[in-house]
């Protein structure tokens, strides 16, 4: 059980020096093309480094059109891997990012030493478990397969739910942010799980009995939270709001200002309600420094 963890938390590393060989975002000597190093930092130049999905590529054509009349320039590098958008910022080669949740920050600062920030949020990102064969958690058969998300962030949603269906003991006096296998405390239909990276997980889900799904990927594939087998609350979703981050003081800069505006607007929130049935919420009236302060304990 504890190899299990080291091995999520290696997978960042490990991930992140795959990630430098093999050009993923067309890294160069000098960092990733389209950012601070290549655009020449212009002081009304924002560069951004997303992931490459519509609900992050259709909200910044939106912000990047609203802040081009404001005489501003989004420069948006998009990208497929989960680990250089956090590294691109800290190294002053891009001002912000758009591709994670809260918790998934806040164990990728610890993991490797960072002090990025939550700059603000773009939409909500519940979660829960699905299936193609079952329509109930509870006709989860003995020595189900269920594949979860490898990295630590996220891992233990999928036992979260499990354990509040009363189909496995968990160790209650851990976040969900840090439940991993090794808090199993009881597994009686003895379910084996199956990790994998995000990006993976759609296409896991016909190869076992049950998965983990983000909605975001639940609906790509034509399903809402009502066809889940178990679903996350808005609370229990808390930490997994996805947004804009930068470095400590991004969010009260003029671009910080500027590119939370555009974000934030109207147009953007309308395109959220169009997506997937409004499925992602845009919870901006809340605070990501206050609302860590809950979670990540």
């Amino acid at each position: 059980m504890q190899q299990n963890s080291i091995d999520r938390r290696v997978f960042l590393r490990g991930t992140a020096g795959l990630a430098a060989l093999t050009g993923l975002g067309a890294l160069t000597g000098c960092g990733l093309v389209g950012g601070n190093s290549a655009a020449g930092a212009e002081s009304k130049t924002i560069t951004l480094i997303a992931t490459e999905s519509a609900p992050y590529q259709e909200p910044s054509k939106i912000a990047g059109n609203i802040l081009k009349e404001q005489g501003w320039d989004l420069k948006v590098t998009y990208v497929t891997d989960i680990v250089q958008p956090n590294q691109a910022v800290d190294k002053g080669e891009y001002d912000a990012n758009y591709f994670q949740h809260g918790a998934y920050l806040s164990q990728f600062n610890k993991d490797n030493g960072l002090d990025l920030e939550m700059s603000f949020y773009v939409y909500s990102s519940p979660a829960g478990l699905f299936s193609k064969n079952l329509k109930k958690i509870e006709d989860l058969p003995t020595g189900a397969k269920i594949a979860l998300p490898v990295d630590p962030a996220n891992n233990g949603r999928g036992l979260r739910l499990l354990a509040e269906a009363g189909l496995l003991e968990i160790d209650t006096t851990k976040s969900v942010i840090h439940l991993s296998q090794q808090d199993i405390t009881a597994n009686p239909r003895k379910f084996t799980f199956v990790e994998v990276d995000q990006q993976s997980l759609a296409t896991t889900l016909p190869d076992v009995d049950a998965g983990f799904l983000f909605v975001r990927l639940a609906g790509e594939l034509g399903y809402t939270p009502d066809d889940a087998l178990a679903f996350e609350t808005i609370e229990e979703a808390l930490p997994y709001i996805c947004g804009v981050a930068g470095k400590p003081g991004f969010a009260e800069s003029e671009k910080g200002k500027a590119l939370k505006a555009a974000y934030q607007s109207d147009e953007v929130r309308e395109w959220f309600k169009s997506y997937i049935n409004g499925a992602l919420g845009t919870p901006w009236d809340r605070d990501p420094a206050e609302d860590k302060k809950e979670w990540d304990i």
